[in-house]
């Protein structure tokens, strides 16, 4: 399993690159441009908000993960609490997808196991 701190540490290196987009208005817009590679939303965001960006990339087919707390993001990126991050660049997008589909593959094998 994917040890989340690497998630974190590379969202960290996409923010020094400023190829992170934050807020949700901000990354509608991105996602709505087709500047948007990968959504990354806090697992601790409201139910509207879940299903507003959830209905944004489907409807624009781009890859959405829920992942960590907002206030973990807003620190791996140096800002407050963020709930939700839109990844502007392919080679950090692909990179963070392998991450996190790897890391919720290893969360789902947890939970099978445990039972």
């Amino acid at each position: 399993m994917t040890d989340p701190t690497k998630i974190y540490q590379l969202l960290g290196m996409a923010a020094r690159a400023r190829k992170i987009v934050t807020g949700e208005d901000l990354v509608v817009r991105e996602v709505r441009s087709g500047h948007a590679e990968l959504v990354i939303l806090s697992k601790d965001a409201s139910a509207n908000t879940m299903k507003k960006l959830t209905n944004k990339c489907n409807t624009y087919n781009v890859e959405k993960h829920d992942f960590g707390s907002r206030e973990d993001l807003g620190h791996a990126i140096g800002k407050e609490a963020r709930v939700v991050l839109a990844l502007t660049d392919k080679g950090f997008a692909k990179k963070l997808s392998e991450l996190l589909n790897e890391y919720n593959r290893g969360w789902a094998n947890d939970e099978n196991t445990s039972t």
